[in-house]
């Protein structure tokens, strides 16, 4: 009898035991969900872990940035990796077309001297068909000097993602590279017609964000080589025609647009862009243009409902979409195909970059007649964006639909351009910075203040951006909040570094994590590991960062305790 009072004692006490920890374990559940409040309320602060990320995890972060220039760079030596397109599976031999003004035989002796024989075994080299519909099979386009890819699926030469590489390149002193890859762009202009969307034939219609003057420039004040730079000027003065003339020059207001002249769907996505079920981009636009009602624009334009078919113009939209790099967002309505009838912030802020720094150019060769008038262009198209893309009332630069003569009001990060390039005034700064808490959170700048399912929009944060937005706040003298996104979104590079020893295009800065496919619907759902303008952004805001502040990078950056993958061993543990 004793025992059997002993033994309900001690299970009274085995359960007070339990009740008081359960207390505890509330009581901490209900601190933390207290502490997760704060982090959202807060928004900027990004969460604290116990973890600090060390010294070590720091410099092995900068090795795997300066080991990727080799492992993406792409050269005659790497003609058949830089010919293999992840987009279109496998093929026994990659064409590899060369424009009808080269030299074809000569660029073939070359290429046996530079290309192991193997891998030239499984090129095959052809001549450019003089029209684009004379393409049977989509291949690489030939440039004559070694580049830097993206990662991932993007291997080839890209247009806008080149000049974010090219801040990485020059701060790690690989000058000759960062030089190749500006040359490749001056060839582009001269046999392709333009600065291509990527080297790729299926890109032959279509450029994109034009960077071309900071990347000479970028060169030019790295090597002082006068002789270089004359060289420059007939390309930069095509490459300028190609924006201001039609089809992107919007007339009736002196702006111009994004426009992609080819038809019918994008070869690329048809071939790459697949969910699970097996359906295409353009599968998922069909099902939502049948389900949602859509008033941002007049949908009859892009979406047949009697034959649940995609408009001819819905194609050249969607396409123009790609053209702008923003792929997809719902910044000119869903899926962007609108984007055809607006004057978009970001392009014309580039185009005013572009004269000012051609201006620049022509002054230090001593062309002062034609600087000045690069310079008159300038102050023209300053005007012009101010009268049609400055929102006074909301204070904001926003997009301007030159169809229906409205700014359309959704936030969205290129709002920052017009800082970037010392367009916007002191006041007009000040009112865009106001805004900078919408889009701010633990993680970064979000892209967008809107939740749509595509990768563009919140919640995700991209390397671009946060260079093109944290140097518009440096140059008007916004140093605090620079720093502030600087530190939280370096951190979170780090941090998911430490995690899964990886780089990788795009973030979840809400939730601090690089795993994005769960809120992804539109668009392709991988994120894609290398990755040449995060490894750029991570280098380029660092050496930017007082070196005070450095040091927050590596505290901020410490995984959580336990990690995921400690859970998950401890749970299986548990179960055997």
């Amino acid at each position: 009898m004793q025992s059997m009072r002993r033994r309900g004692g001690e299970r009274r006490e085995c359960r007070e035991r339990r009740a008081v920890v359960g207390s505890l374990l509330g009581w901490r559940r209900a601190i933390a969900g207290c502490l997760v409040l704060i982090v959202l309320v807060l928004g900027a602060a990004p969460a604290q872990s116990p973890q600090v990320a060390t010294r070590q995890q720091l410099e092995a972060i900068r090795h795997y940035i300066r080991r990727s220039w080799t492992t993406l760079k792409r050269s005659h030596r790497e003609l058949l990796s830089a010919a293999i397109d992840p987009k279109w599976g496998r093929r026994e031999k990659w064409p590899v077309y060369v424009s009808p003004r080269e030299d074809r035989a000569r660029l073939q002796r070359q290429l046996e001297r530079e290309v192991p024989a193997r891998d030239l075994a499984r090129i095959d080299l052809r001549p450019l068909p003089e029209h684009i519909d004379g393409i049977t099979e989509h291949g690489l386009l030939y440039l004559p000097y070694p580049y830097v890819v993206p990662g991932g699926r993007f291997n080839e030469m890209y247009g806008w993602d080149s000049y974010f590489i090219l801040l990485g390149l020059l701060r790690d002193g690989e000058l000759s590279l960062a030089k190749n890859m500006t040359d490749n762009f001056l060839y582009e202009i001269e046999y392709y017609g333009k600065i291509l969307n990527a080297n790729r034939t299926y890109f032959l219609t279509r450029s994109q964000p034009p960077f071309l003057t900071e990347m000479i420039l970028g060169v030019y004040r790295a090597t002082n080589d006068k002789a270089w730079l004359a060289e420059t000027i007939p390309a930069i003065e095509k490459y300028y025609r190609f924006w201001t003339s039609a089809p992107h020059l919007i007339p009736e207001i002196g702006l111009s647009r994004y426009f992609d002249t080819g038809h019918g769907p994008a070869p690329e996505v048809v071939a790459a862009e697949r969910d699970r079920g097996g359906r295409t981009h353009y599968d998922r636009v069909r099902a939502y243009y049948r389900t949602h009602e859509v008033t941002d624009y007049l949908l009859s334009l892009y979406y047949d409902a009697r034959r649940d078919r995609l408009t001819d113009l819905f194609y050249i939209g969607d396409r123009s979409m790609r053209e702008s790099g923003f792929d997809p967002s719902n910044r000119f309505g869903p899926f962007s195909v609108d984007i055809i009838h607006y004057a978009p912030v970001c392009l014309n802020t580039l185009l005013y970059r572009m004269e000012v720094e051609t201006a620049e150019i022509l002054t230090i060769l001593n062309r002062p007649k034609a600087a000045a008038r690069w310079k008159r262009r300038a102050a023209a198209r300053k005007q012009t964006i101010n009268r049609f893309l400055w929102d006074e009332e909301r204070g904001l630069y926003l997009d301007y639909n030159f169809r229906t003569g409205r700014r359309r009001d959704y936030l969205f990060a290129t709002t920052f351009y017009p800082l970037w390039a010392g367009l916007a005034s002191p006041e007009q700064a000040r009112r865009v910075v106001a805004h900078l808490p919408e889009l701010e959170r633990p993680g970064g700048l979000m892209t967008s203040a809107r939740v749509t399912g595509s990768q563009w929009d919140a919640p995700f944060g991209w390397a671009p951006l946060h260079i093109i937005a944290i140097k518009g706040l440096r140059r008007y003298g916004y140093d605090r909040e620079a720093n502030r996104l600087t530190i939280n979104f370096l951190s979170l590079i780090l941090k998911e570094f430490i995690e899964h020893h990886v780089i990788v295009e795009k973030y979840d800065v809400v939730r601090r994590e690089s795993d994005v496919s769960a809120g992804l619907r539109f668009g392709y759902s991988s994120n894609e590991i290398g990755f040449g303008w995060t490894n750029a952004a991570f280098e380029e805001l660092m050496a930017e960062l007082p070196v005070a502040e450095r040091d927050r990078v590596r505290r901020l950056s410490g995984l959580p305790l336990p990690g995921r993958a400690e859970r998950r061993a401890s749970s299986a543990a548990g179960h055997r």
